[in-house]
């Protein structure tokens, strides 16, 4: 079982020729809105590739609402534990380039209200047999107790540092495993990406944890302290980007929680999160597990 805590966002998704600079306008293309959100998406991910899960989150007392667990719904994620705020549902604003490059604001809303009482309540579940995966769109008192739960119900935790905040460096040791993009992990050791060997090597060593760091089209790489391990990406020609880092959160959870090894459940994740690049959107690009299955068996 794994338990996803975390946000809720609906996406409004624009689509331009190339990203505009600070003051700058540029005409637009097409128009969409999709259901996200990191924990979400995540949660969503996981849901696909196989695994059972809970969904922790809020969303607003709004028409937003239904849209933004629309797919979660659909797929067969558990929202039992999903709270209705009196706020605005959280919102992400998106705009996606001809390259498939993107640039995000999200707006929280009623990802802003989630409390450590949520994780007290919403983690009651949690066994020692079970996964946790968390984020950080949701304030970060409510993600350290859901952390401080995990540990003291002996269940796997794992974070995702994105988006990477002020304390991310103070929380991330909290975790069993710790997912970075090349960016988040300068700015979780402050060491330059041309390093990044001796600086994953050097966080093991400090923490007893494992990181893994994402590297886009070359894959990803891991160092736990048993030792490095490196995972080749599916090569594809992207159409959005936006939902491969959450898409490969979703299926690392779900490969460990099916009792893959980390290689393994790193290799089935690599694979996913390129083919999330091939659809727009966030939800509506996750593939599904035979999708993933049909590449990594091939």
């Amino acid at each position: 079982m794994i338990t996803v805590f975390g946000s809720t966002n609906l996406d409004q998704i624009g689509t331009v020729t190339r990203l505009p600079k600070p003051g700058e306008t540029v005409a637009g293309g097409t128009f969409s809105m999709a259901p996200g959100g990191k924990g979400a998406n995540q949660a969503l991910a996981a849901r696909r590739a196989g695994a059972e899960v809970l969904h922790v989150s809020a969303v607003g007392d709004d028409a937003f609402a239904d849209l933004a667990t629309d797919l979660l719904a659909k797929g067969g994620v558990d929202l039992s534990q999903l709270r209705k705020a009196e706020a605005a549902t959280g919102i992400a604003m998106i705009f996606v380039d001809a390259a498939g490059e993107n640039v995000i604001a999200i707006l929280p809303g009623a990802n802003g209200t989630v409390s450590a009482a949520d994780a007290e309540r919403g983690l009651k579940r949690l066994g020692a047999k079970d996964t946790l995966l968390v984020q950080q769109e949701v304030p970060q008192a409510a993600t350290k107790k859901a952390l401080e739960m995990a540990r003291e119900k002996g269940a796997r935790s794992i974070l995702n540092t994105a988006p990477f905040l002020p304390d991310t460096a103070k929380l991330a040791p909290m975790a069993d495993i710790v997912v970075a993009n090349e960016t988040e992990f300068s700015l979780l050791t402050g060491r330059p990406i041309d390093q990044l060997d001796a600086a994953m090597q050097d966080w093991v060593n400090q923490t007893g944890r494992t990181i893994v760091v994402t590297l886009g089209p070359e894959g990803a790489r891991a160092r736990t302290p048993d030792g490095p391990i490196s995972v080749a990406a599916h090569k594809v020609k992207p159409v959005d980007t936006v939902g491969a880092g959450d898409t490969f959160c979703g299926y690392l959870a779900a490969g460990l929680d099916a009792g893959y090894d980390l290689e393994a459940a790193l290799r089935r994740a690599a694979v996913a999160g390129s083919l999330a690049c091939l659809k727009a959107g966030a939800q509506p690009a996750i593939p599904m597990k035979a999708d993933a299955d049909g590449v990594i068996g091939s």
